[in-house]
């Protein structure tokens, strides 16, 4: 888990004490967390272009990407293309090879039997 510092205002500070002592969070680093998250729930464009500019500065992979922006990496890669940002290609760790089997696996390709054999038949 990172941690942050920062600066926000003394009323910002005093409402987020008193959600603490209201039983509202458990702590300033709950309401915090619950804050960013929300945000980023709502805000689908920001979170988009925050996977967005990650990837393209080489800091997460299209599987981070996609997890990030919260869509599947077919349409991670749509996005990119469309902000022109350059795919990087090639697995970068077994999870990502793993991602790639299990998504592969999932195509379907129709009905294989009946098309293999009427294929086969016409090569003949």
């Amino acid at each position: 888990m990172a941690r942050i510092t920062g600066s926000y205002p003394n009323d910002l500070d005093l409402l987020i004490e008193g959600a603490v002592e209201a039983g509202v969070f458990g702590g300033k680093s709950d309401a915090l967390r619950e804050f960013v998250r929300e945000y980023f729930e709502d805000h689908e464009n920001e979170r988009i272009a925050a996977a967005v500019a990650l990837y393209e500065r080489e800091r997460i992979t299209l599987g981070d990407a996609a997890r990030l922006a919260d869509v599947d990496r077919w349409t991670m890669r749509d996005i990119l293309r469309e902000h022109d940002v350059e795919l990087r290609l090639g697995l970068a760790d077994e999870e990502d090879a793993a991602y790639e089997v299990e998504a592969a696996s999932e195509l379907e390709f129709g009905d294989k039997g009946s098309g293999d054999e009427e294929s086969r038949a016409n090569d003949r």
